[in-house]
């Protein structure tokens, strides 16, 4: 195990002065300021708020001797993406009152906010908290909002995941009555630090992750996280839980210590231990991860630097329970849960997919309204997919025709009428509002899905499943690491880094196809892989399979580094067709 470093970073210092998340946030407030300064923007993100401004006019406003144009994103956390109707439609409402109009799904299965304005941002909150609903824990170093598998199925096993998850939220939600003090105006009752019984005054290392899937679908990506369970079942029963540590997929371009991996078995434990090994694990993270230098402070680092078994070992040292060996399981199944889904004697629910998890209404396409219109009329609940979609839940056989027949009218396309390729794709904000983002994700992913629908059309594989990803830094929000296809953001100017070889199960990492890719010749770069796929494979072989039969690489890697030659590495086209 490596020596344990006391420099510690700028963050470090500020969340242990904040006084118990408090900061000076309430006072910036009431001094009507436009904007929170220092230390205070990292306080916020444990309050679920990160300060932004408008990318596209920064340049302007700085030469007009302006500020920039201030606003705010505010996350909802949403233990398992599980919102009763009325809960979905005050979310609604609030995004015309404070917000931009818009609602954003996230890929943890969470809501978004952009565009409040400072102002606003005690209103918002107070609404939110009203509806049973809460921002808090939902950004920052603590767990962050827990996910499982959305599809309201009645089996024993989804209901038991779905309970767990929530059980998960309320452990392991920060303790602190900041939050309560600073936003929904009760007194101060705390004068010292020792708010946080298991965070202390420090909090994590970094953000923690985590996920609960079952055997039989891992539709939450459980691998990409810090610390996920996945059920093993016995029928509709669960024996016991596989316990899964370091996955992320963050890492830093040139820098060849970062990297984005899939999580490792740690062991097998029972139902009623679940929690408590997720307590643990975030435990070790808290005593031992790095607090010297936030790019190196996830719990992978820490996987990595000591090695599992050494981790293994320092959690069978804490746990007052057995942690097995871990089970042997067989390759992950994924389902989108899109669509229509019933069966005699029991509700339905409908996945409606949403592009790129934007919630809004465009000319032509009244997507926010129509949903708003079927929630009121059905009286159906709501449930947010990892894959940044929608279900609607709790419904009559009747209330699904209905449902499909609004979305119909209102020129809205169905999820069986969307290729596969864009079914299963998703994008992060970045510009304008993301302060990391290098290039832009969201407002030119559907250009980019056009153009290769367009070649996967001429091909004759339009009919296949992939998952196609883009973000605009290669901070990972979107998983693009573990997708078909992603580009990931490298330089401005709209210069992308495309990878390729994960797999729609969420198991397997990509690699670096080309790199420095402009957006105009994403197409020209990927057709030889793409033609190659189409011509000479297996019956049924998809693009991740095909990919590394012809390269050989059958087992899959677990990690890929921000060291990879900043040259194009294509592969020779002679080996994609041999």
């Amino acid at each position: 195990m490596s020596e344990k470093n006391d420099k510690q970073t700028k963050v470090e210092v500020a969340k242990k002065a904040s006084h118990g998340l408090r900061g000076t946030v309430a006072e910036t407030i009431q001094s009507g300021a436009t904007h929170f300064e220092h230390d205070d923007i990292q306080v916020l993100k444990f309050h679920g708020i990160y300060q932004q401004d408008d990318r596209d006019n920064r340049n302007d406003r700085r030469k007009e001797g302006l500020e920039p144009e201030y606003s705010f994103m505010v996350r909802v956390a949403i233990p398992g993406g599980a919102l009763s109707g009325p809960q979905y439609l005050a979310l609604d409402a609030l995004a015309d009152e404070f917000a931009n109009g818009t609602l954003r799904v996230t890929t943890r299965q969470a809501i978004q906010f952009h565009g409040v304005m400072i102002g606003d941002l005690k209103s918002q909150i107070a609404s939110i908290n009203e509806r049973l609903l809460s921002t808090i824990g939902a950004c920052g170093d603590v767990q962050r909002n827990v996910m499982t598998c959305p599809a309201p199925i009645d089996d024993a096993a989804h209901l038991a995941v779905r309970a767990l998850a929530r059980e998960l939220a309320t452990n392991l939600r920060p303790e602190t009555r900041a939050y309560h003090e600073i936003w929904l105006g009760e007194e101060k009752v705390v004068s010292t630090q020792q708010d946080e019984s298991f965070y202390g005054e420090q909090y994590l290392p970094r953000k923690f992750k985590v996920a609960v899937a079952l055997d039989t679908d891992n539709c939450v990506d459980v691998y990409s996280c810090d610390c996920g369970l996945i059920a093993v079942t016995r029928g509709d029963r669960i024996a016991g839980y596989q316990v899964l540590v370091g996955g992320g997929m963050g890492m830093t371009h040139e820098k060849a210590s970062t990297f984005a991996r899939l999580a490792s078995s740690l062991g097998f434990v029972s139902p009623e231990h679940a929690v408590e090994s997720v307590r643990l694990v975030a435990e070790i993270f808290r005593d031992h991860g790095n607090r010297s230098d936030r790019k190196h402070a996830r719990l992978k680092y820490l996987i990595e630097d000591w090695g599992l078994d050494a981790f293994r070992a320092e959690f069978r040292k804490r746990a007052p329970f057995e942690l097995a060996p871990p089970h042997d399981l067989a390759a992950p199944e994924y389902h989108d849960h899109l669509g229509p889904h019933a069966k005699p004697h029991q509700t339905g629910f409908y996945g409606m997919y949403i592009e790129n998890g934007r919630i809004a209404d465009r000319p032509g396409l009244p997507l926010r309204s129509t949903i708003r219109d079927v929630v009121r009329s059905t009286g159906a609940n709501v449930s947010l997919t990892a894959q940044q979609n929608l279900l609607l839940t709790g419904l009559s056989k009747q209330s699904i025709a209905d449902i499909e027949s609004a979305f119909r009218q209102a020129g809205l396309t169905l999820p069986d009428d969307i290729a596969p390729a864009r079914r299963h794709s998703m994008a992060c904000p970045a510009l304008p509002t993301c302060g990391l983002a290098i290039t832009e994700s969201e407002r030119v992913m559907p250009r980019v899905l056009d153009d290769l629908v367009a070649v996967f059309k001429e091909l004759g594989v339009s009919h296949e499943p992939m998952t196609i990803r883009m973000t605009g830094c290669p901070n990972g929000c979107a998983r693009p690491y573990t997708a078909d296809i992603a580009f990931v953001g490298r330089k401005p100017g709209e210069r992308y880094n495309i990878y390729v070889g994960g797999a729609l199960a969420g198991d397997r990492v990509a690699d670096l196809y080309a790199a420095d890719v402009p957006y105009a010749e994403f197409v020209d770069t990927l057709r030889p892989l793409l033609r190659a796929w189409s011509q000479t494979r297996r019956p049924a072989e998809g693009l991740s399979a095909f990919y590394h039969r012809v390269l050989g690489t059958a087992t899959p890697r677990q990690k890929i580094t921000g060291a990879e030659d900043p040259t194009n590495v294509l592969i020779p086209l002679e080996v994609l067709t041999r």
